[in-house]
């Protein structure tokens, strides 16, 4: 593990969890109403509000989009009550990861940020990124982005002692991932398709109470960067490669100096030094309980890791409603 950081002080951990605690109350009142974007900008406000609170002088590396493209909390908007003066914190965030999910009241909905100094977090463009993920206790190099689908769980397997038959890979439910699902299923590995939310897809794989042993496919690249933070907190393995549709994207990835197109990313080139990872349910989910409105209050479940301790908090809390 990497020396503690200087900048990102251990009060920091904690503040990070009111961050998304506000984040996940503020979306939750709009639980199964079918407005995704409603649901989404009550997240957004609510955890800019609250990184406005925090001494320090953030910068978004990951957020809700370009600048002109989103109102708060776009990429490279400047957050914090020390503007100038205060450490400099980069900051990856997802106010609300599973809009959808959260419009039709599904399972996984998520309030993640991460932080870490500036400069550890990869500036990655809003495209999608092909992604394979591990959880910890593995060889390493048992993944490999470049090999097939069919390789990767064949390696998992024998580093598992079991069957490929016995390897259950999880998988966003989307029709480009037909290919994908009928391989995999053709060796016979299960599948757990997920609708939404593969930040929560990649962290499950350090969780064996899910049995899920690998993460696959393509899912946004900000994400990728999201759930990377937290592998560096609990271990594990990850790989990633950005998918560029068309020269808009390309051009993309170019205004935030990213050469290599073809690039296979390792986990710590998305996330390096030291960082910190939190989250807070917002409807339930495999790693959290969602947000609860119970006699005057509601409660919330939320995990807060650092990379350089390995510490990783559950922390649950009550909120009086006014």
């Amino acid at each position: 593990m990497p020396n503690a950081s200087q900048v990102l002080d251990r009060v920091l951990v904690l503040e990070m969890v009111r961050v998304t605690e506000a984040a996940a109350i503020s979306a939750s009142s709009l639980i199964g109403r079918g407005d995704e974007k409603a649901a989404d900008a009550a997240a957004v406000e609510a955890m800019r509000e609250a990184l406005n609170q925090l001494y320090m002088d953030g910068t978004v590396v990951i957020g809700e989009g370009e600048r002109d493209e989103a109102p708060m909390l776009y990429i490279g908007e400047k957050v914090g009550s020390a503007i100038g003066k205060g450490p400099k914190i980069d900051i990856a965030l997802d106010p609300l990861e599973g809009t959808t999910i959260t419009a039709k009241a599904g399972p996984n909905a998520l309030a993640v940020l991460a932080v870490a100094e500036e400069g550890n977090l990869l500036n990655a463009p809003d495209v999608y990124m092909d992604k394979i993920a591990v959880g910890p206790g593995y060889p390493q190099g048992v993944i490999d982005l470049n090999k097939t689908p069919t390789e990767n769980v064949e390696a998992i397997a024998a580093a598992k002692g079991v069957k490929p038959s016995e390897i259950i890979a999880c998988v966003l439910d989307r029709p480009r991932h037909e290919k994908l699902i009928a391989e995999l299923r053709g060796i016979g590995c299960g599948i757990m398709l997920i609708p939404d939310g593969d930040v929560a897809g990649v962290i499950a794989t350090t969780d064996p109470t899910t049995t899920i042993d690998v993460y696959m496919g393509q899912g946004g690249a900000p994400e990728g960067v999201l759930a990377c933070a937290a592998l560096r907190c609990v271990g594990g393995q990850f790989q990633g490669r950005l998918v560029f549709r068309n020269d808009d994207e390309r051009a993309r990835a170019a205004k935030w100096g990213i050469g290599d197109l073809d690039k296979v990313y390792a986990l710590e080139e998305l996330a390096k030094g030291d960082c910190i990872f939190a989250a807070t349910g917002v409807t339930d989910g495999s790693l959290l309980a969602g947000v609860k409105r119970v006699k005057g209050k509601m409660t919330t479940e939320s995990v807060v890791m650092r990379a350089s301790s390995g510490t990783v908090r559950w922390v649950k809390g009550e909120h009086r409603i006014d």
